[in-house]
């Protein structure tokens, strides 16, 4: 995590012969792509931040998410700003948001669409489908375990291939298409917790925790008054595409896929280099779904920093929230009080 040489290195990727750079960009483009639009990615966080206060870090992780391609799961009491978090951030990404409030008589036809039956001036009829909010390309899945679990497969169906199907014909969803979804972790009556195949669909699990003492104060004076402030857009949704392809042309030295590989396998109880303590608390560790994201989303963060490739540092910020939600803890352990987040940061340690 103090590899400051690394991190170094990874500023200028000519200088450091492990980088693995694509063939489909030099360095002097990537260079230049990225000059040019950290300090918009930097203005862009900054809008967001002024409109919902005291989120800094849940920000910086949302939008690591959406420069990454992949989608979110918030967690968080109510009342902490996810809707305002989402209609922020779509506002000043230039994304069309959408969002879906998750009850448990809610059908998959209630999120997909349905086909509708018209009869024209002459008689005829025909089938004409009707879009769901899933086709927005910022939805807010609003407390998504309280649906069934038919509804939420409809929903990560989606989120996992772009499209969904109606009467055998298959309608792509916008690009770009992104998921935030929220499950209030206090109250669990009347809900179907997500199965482990389908949370590890989630890049990022992202927790929101009550603001600063001085930040909500703002946020009392700021959010009462006669005139509340408006979010500006910063981005088009060209620019964000442009950007999710940036991401994926970092060049990422041997030592930080070395790290990643290494905290992944020592994470997985079956693998040789896991310790005692991770055999002895865990039933199943990440697969490399979790690896990629990792991957990606330190990518993301270097970007988002404005720097060049990712570090060790973007290694250890982001194990957490990207592997918390994709191990299982045994009986014995949860009985003994043992918590994945400290499981995951005593294995940063160990190994970064």
């Amino acid at each position: 995590m103090s590899e400051q040489n690394d991190a170094t290195s990874a500023m200028h990727p000519a200088m450091n012969a492990s980088s693995h750079t694509p063939p489909t960009a030099s360095s002097s483009d990537i260079t230049q792509h990225v000059e040019t639009l950290a300090p918009r990615i930097a203005a862009a966080q900054s809008a967001i931040s002024d409109i919902v206060l005291g989120q800094e870090k849940v920000i910086e992780q949302v939008l690591i998410t959406i420069l990454s391609g992949g989608h979110a799961l918030l967690m968080g009491a109510p009342g902490l700003g996810k809707t305002l978090l989402v209609n922020t951030a779509s506002t000043v990404l230039g994304l069309n948001a959408s969002r879906i409030q998750f009850t448990p008589d809610l059908m998959p036809s209630d999120i997909t669409g349905a086909e509708i039956l018209e009869q024209d001036a002459e008689g005829r009829r025909s089938f004409r489908f009707l879009p769901g909010p899933i086709f927005g390309q910022l939805v807010l899945a609003d407390e998504i375990n309280r649906a069934s679990p038919r509804t939420q497969s409809a929903l990560l169906q989606a989120m996992a291939e772009h499209y969904i199907t109606q009467a055998g014909k298959n309608y792509p969803l916008p690009k770009p298409f992104h998921v935030l979804a929220t499950q209030n972790p206090v109250e669990q009556e009347g809900t179907y917790p997500l199965p482990e195949a389908q949370l590890d669909r989630f890049m990022l699990r992202i927790t929101l925790d009550y603001p600063p003492r001085d930040a909500e104060r703002l946020m009392l004076l700021q959010t009462t008054g006669a005139v509340q402030k408006q979010a500006e857009q910063i981005f088009t949704m060209n620019d964000l595409i442009s950007a999710q392809q940036l991401v994926r042309q970092l060049p990422v030295g041997d030592r930080i896929v070395d790290a990643i590989l290494a905290l992944i396998r020592s994470l997985r109880p079956e693998d040789a280099s896991s310790s005692q303590a991770t055999r002895d608390a865990i039933t199943y560790g990440p697969g490399p779904r979790a690896a990629q994201a990792l991957m990606i989303a330190t990518r993301a963060r270097a970007l988002l920093t404005g720097r060049l490739s990712p570090s060790l540092e973007d290694v250890a910020a982001l194990a957490e929230p990207v592997l918390a939600h994709r191990i299982g803890l045994d009986f014995s352990a949860r009985a003994r009080g043992a918590d994945i987040s400290a499981l995951v940061r005593q294995q940063i340690e160990a190994v970064l």
